[in-house]
């Protein structure tokens, strides 16, 4: 694979594709732009001739009281982790509907499966996600096109702290309450996306693929982090 990496800054996406190696292309994007979506699909056909597969992974995390969640809070949650990825997927599969082959990864979370409390706008689109996939599964299936999501519970990146910090628990919390009793680490969510996006997932589609260290397998929330 030949890698595009996008963000809203051009350099980190920069300084991201070298990390990657030869071969790899930084763009800059602001995805929220109604146009953006197929701007970075246009030029990713410029650099490279074709696509191949798409990981929507922009997200921004939220937490707050739901009585008192501002409007255009919650319309910035449903932009970015809905809307966004529903117009990039809508992009790239113009070009993978005709060409007959294609996937699309969605990356969701286990919110996209249950409730917590005090993230409405970030559950709502989650759960929104989840039902996007299996919808568009099944409308591009017999076109060549899968779609699939990947469901981390929590990561240890730097948006997680910060999402700590706003929402009252620490990382210790969530290590806990998971079964293995640590975070998931990015690499183990890539390496999933990588799998589903790979042909030895090629029967896959429609299909959420958890990656929550036993999660939400697990019914007590005795030691929960809320």
């Amino acid at each position: 694979m030949r890698v595009v990496v996008t963000s809203r800054s051009r350099e980190r996406a920069e300084a991201t594709a070298a990390e990657l190696g030869e071969g790899a292309i930084g763009l800059g994007a602001e995805l929220t732009d109604p146009d953006a979506p197929q701007a970075l699909v246009d030029r990713t056909l410029e650099e490279l001739g074709r696509l191949d597969v798409l990981v929507n992974n922009a997200g921004a995390g939220q937490v707050a009281d739901s009585e008192t969640l501002e409007p255009a809070e919650w319309q910035r949650i449903i932009d970015i982790d809905l809307t966004v990825p529903f117009r990039c997927a809508q992009a790239a599969a113009r070009t993978m509907l005709a060409a007959g082959r294609g996937v699309i990864v969605n990356v969701s979370s286990l919110t996209g499966h249950i409730g917590l409390a005090r993230r409405a706008a970030y559950t709502a689109a989650k759960h929104g996600l989840e039902g996007l996939t299996k919808t568009l599964a099944v409308e591009w299936a017999a076109r060549g096109v899968r779609v699939v999501s990947v469901s981390p519970a929590y990561v240890a990146t730097e948006l997680l702290a910060g999402t700590s910090k706003a929402g009252g628990f620490t990382l210790e919390d969530v290590a806990g309450r998971t079964p293995m009793r640590r975070l998931a680490e990015p690499s183990e969510v890539a390496r999933t996306v990588a799998f589903l996006a790979s042909d030895d997932a090629s029967f896959v589609t429609g299909s959420s693929v958890r990656v929550d260290g036993g999660w939400l397998a697990d019914g007590g929330w005795e030691h929960g982090a809320r």
